[in-house]
């Protein structure tokens, strides 16, 4: 174990924990009431988990690692916890609880996504994401950050080669190059996770000219973008719903020379993975191939999946990722 390892408190182990459970059950596509039920656990356990409510357990921790097939990545980060605990209780040192119920933006505030285009770009060798929401604050508080998440796994069917080929290629912020900007004003942002395939990061509402918080009763358009390398990338694009959503909608734009298809499927907190309601459009646009989907009022923890292939540059390894 590292330096780095050593140093994790007993909380950021914890929290560690959890984004690594809710990373393999996104990049599975499965539900935390479904995730559950395969486990054997309660149907709202693994959302306790995840928000910190339930400390890991080593019983979790070896099946969460089984069921999602995570080649041994949750179970590492419960060697980190149970090191970081002992730890902290043989110093008997003073530190704060670590569970503990977090508001992810502010006491008394409540977002609603009244639109989410998402559109990926890819050049050949490059994946593009731009990302535009209008957010509108229904609480009664201002709201001055908005959490977002990367997470890519080029080889999700065979975890141990992903886990290998990310700790010898991780995903860096350089190559990101992720911005962020919001009433034409960039927004600062700061990292919360920051793990070789796995980024969560905090967008604010502020810059070093000002600050321009979303009040209650607001509407604002932000938008965000980031790339990443088709050898850290893959061949679908996952889109969680998190917040009540009034419309969601996704467009792929692929170079028509490489004849892509696209398909995809729908998974909800009641039901396995179904073909999407409707199928994605396809137009030709300056040599690309587009493809468009969207829906009205997703349902909350939703996930919408397109996945797609390029017949003229067929691979013989299935390779995909995931965008947040």
């Amino acid at each position: 174990m590292d330096a780095q390892e050593d140093a994790l408190t007993v909380e950021e182990a914890a929290e560690n924990f959890a984004a690594e459970v809710a990373r393999w059950r996104e990049v599975r596509g499965l539900s935390k009431r479904a995730l559950a039920e395969r486990m054997g656990f309660h149907p709202s356990y693994v959302s306790h988990v995840e928000s910190g409510r339930h400390k890991p357990t080593e019983d979790f921790a070896r099946r969460a690692d089984e069921t999602l097939n995570a080649g041994k990545a949750i179970w590492r980060k419960w060697n980190e916890y149970e090191t970081a605990r002992v730890r902290q209780s043989t110093a008997a040192a003073a530190v704060p609880p670590p569970w503990r119920t977090e508001q992810p933006y502010a006491t008394g505030s409540a977002i609603v996504v009244e639109h989410d285009a998402a559109r990926l770009d890819y050049d050949g060798s490059l994946y593009r994401l731009t990302m535009r929401r209008l957010l509108r604050n229904t609480g009664n508080a201002p709201i001055t950050r908005y959490l977002i998440r990367i997470s890519v796994d080029r080889y999700p069917g065979d975890p141990e080669r992903s886990n290998a080929h990310y700790r010898a290629h991780p995903l860096t912020w350089n190559e990101l190059a992720l911005t962020a900007t919001c009433r034409g004003e960039i927004m600062r942002w700061e990292a919360k996770h920051d793990r070789d395939a796995f980024k969560e990061v905090w967008l604010l509402f502020d810059n070093d000219q000002g600050r321009f918080p979303l009040y209650p009763g607001d509407a604002v358009w932000i938008e965000y973008a980031y790339t990443v390398s088709d050898t850290k990338w893959g061949r679908w694009f996952q889109r969680a719903v998190r917040l009540p959503t009034e419309h969601l909608e996704v467009v792929l734009a692929f170079p028509a020379t490489l004849d892509p298809v696209v398909w995809g499927t729908e998974t909800s907190m009641t039901a396995e993975a179904s073909p999407l309601p409707s199928a994605p459009t396809r137009r030709e646009e300056d040599g690309n191939r587009v493809f468009t989907w969207s829906t009205t009022r997703p349902a909350l923890h939703a996930r919408y999946r397109l996945e797609w292939r390029f017949r003229a540059r067929p691979e013989p390894d299935v390779n995909q990722g995931e965008f947040k």
